[in-house]
């Protein structure tokens, strides 16, 4: 009894002691039931070990003060919300817009007296409220255009290239390069050719990184159906490419009629989509979305959601193979085939628009706005397209002529080609020849956003074009020389650089060659003035 009483007692003094190395130690000095972060913990731990007193406070170093807050940072944005995450980044938007404006608003007020420090109570508030319709009126342009329903004039601006200042190659393939595609921030890039090689480069500094196939084993893992027909194994000769918005996604596609979907920060394939009967010719994202819209020479384009890894719909129409898809923010997809036609896909109110070409097959396609559209040919032409009418509203005719002494191309007359002194044929119509493969516009782009436009084919030259939309034409600027088939083109967001595919064969087959070109990736540089 008398036992239970001292446990008793000892219940109502506090806290319960235990006996540790003949030592009273209390449970609330137990590290488990302590609310220090463990870091502190461990450092404590640490300089109890040195033989340092239970009483001494522990003060850590600078550098252990910068790493817990960075830590502190770190967990902070891993907690966060999509919303708050949201709010975020438009904050820091923000602030970036209102950093524009004030430069602005001080390089109007160079010439102008500063005003005295005294009246800054009302004075700053004016000038903040300047500042603020300098900012809204930024956000209101940039809104404008991204939506299309304003046009930057870019055209008017592009400075004419020099001779020394023409396409330079600085990604190099082995093979024609079939498909080029840029990010959102025009800082990366994307390159795929014949023999299924994918680079992934830095525009600015020219370094690429190659991504790996998975073995056969991998592949059907991920979601690829065995090859049909003759092919024992799946081929990997890439087609298209599309990156995401985000930038977090690449999708390839090609002649094994699968999607592939890839992981652009560790260069993984993450799952390949099958579906198509026929061979990816096409792909492309909405603007700002993961929906992925892919086109094929089974004369169907599907839908697919990259974030949900999850097929969507088809869409039919097309009595021939598609060749290329385009896609803005809208739920709009404009494709061209081999039927001679052109369709404007309105998904939400799952109708279509059929545009008829006026007597040869369209090759190339991509939205100026929300309603207009450019499109090249397999005879030479340029079309531009108006959704108010079914028939091209203008058209430049042997948009890529290509100028011979004598009316006969082969491999050996490649080098008679005269890039950039072209002016001197022109004035002879006979020294012209479109009827070959060399002049298809076999590639067409256009700066979002604006009214400048490029055109590829395989005659030795990139045309550029100034769109005006007033008078519902386009006009020829400048002539870029760039020997080999253009198979590809991509503005910039800016507009200060052109990238273009090219390859000594077409895309979609080896009806032609120029010996003489490189396989690669070319960069021309365009000057704002």
């Amino acid at each position: 009894m008398p036992t239970l009483k001292g446990k008793s007692s000892k219940k109502k003094g506090g806290a319960k002691v235990h006996k540790r190395d003949n030592k009273k130690y209390s449970i609330n000095e137990d590290p488990f039931f302590s609310h220090q972060k463990r870091r502190r913990i461990e450092e404590d731990g640490m300089d109890d070990d040195d033989g340092d007193d239970d009483d001494d406070i522990v003060v850590s170093g600078a550098s252990d003060e910068e790493r817990v807050a960075e830590e502190a940072e770190e967990s902070e944005f891993d907690r966060e919300t999509a919303d708050e995450k949201r709010q975020r980044v438009a904050k820091e938007y923000l602030d970036k817009i209102r950093a524009i404006a004030r430069r602005e608003k001080e390089d109007d007020d160079e010439g102008e007296e500063d005003e005295e420090e005294e009246d800054d109570e009302f004075g700053g508030r004016e000038r903040d409220g300047v500042r603020d319709s300098l900012v809204s009126k930024i956000l209101q342009q940039e809104q404008l255009e991204e939506s299309g329903r304003v046009r930057r004039q870019i055209a008017s601006r592009v400075k004419k290239p020099d001779t020394v200042d023409n396409f330079c190659t600085f990604i190099k393939h082995r093979h024609s390069v079939t498909a080029v595609a840029l990010s959102e921030d025009d800082s990366r890039g994307f390159s795929a050719s014949k023999d299924g090689t994918i680079l992934h480069w830095d525009v600015s500094s020219g370094k690429s990184e190659k991504y790996a196939w998975p073995r056969e084993d991998t592949l059907r893992s991920h979601g690829t159906k065995d090859p049909q027909g003759r092919a024992k194994k799946h081929s990997k000769h890439v087609l298209a490419l599309a990156v995401s918005s985000d930038g977090r996604y690449l999708a390839s596609g090609g002649q094994d009629r699968h999607v592939h979907l890839w992981d652009t920060r560790t260069r993984e394939h993450i799952q390949a989509f099958p579906g198509h009967r026929g061979p990816v010719s096409c792909l492309t994202y909405r603007k700002g979305t993961s929906e992925l819209f892919s086109g094929s020479f089974d004369r169907t384009i599907k839908m697919w959601n990259m974030d949900d890894r999850a097929y969507i719909n088809t869409l039919f129409g097309h009595q021939s193979e598609v060749l290329t898809v385009d896609c803005l923010r809208k739920e709009r997809v404009l494709t061209v085939g081999r039927d001679r036609t052109m369709q404007l896909f309105k998904i939400p109110e799952e109708t279509r628009i059929v545009f008829r070409a006026p007597a040869s097959s369209l090759e190339c396609c991509c939205f100026i706005s929300n309603d207009q559209y450019l499109t090249g040919s397999d005879d030479g032409s340029v079309e531009l397209w108006s959704m108010l009418r079914k028939k091209p509203v203008y058209i430049v005719k042997n948009a890529h002529p290509l100028f011979l002494e004598d009316n006969k191309f082969d491999n050996g007359d490649i080098e008679k080609i005269p890039n950039g002194d072209a002016e001197k044929l022109k004035s002879n119509p006979e020294n012209t020849q479109n009827s070959t493969a060399h002049s298809w516009v076999s590639s067409i782009s256009v700066c979002r956003g604006s009214d400048l436009a490029a055109s590829g084919a395989g005659n030795g030259y990139v045309r550029l074009w100034a769109i005006k939309s007033e008078t519902n034409n386009i006009q020829p600027l400048y002539d870029l020389p760039l020997v080999g088939f253009v198979n590809s083109l991509a503005f910039a967001k800016s507009g200060e650089f052109l990238l273009a595919g090219v390859g000594q064969e077409p895309r979609l087959g080896r009806w032609g060659r120029v010996q003489a070109a490189c396989n690669g990736v070319a960069l021309q540089s365009l000057k704002l003035l």
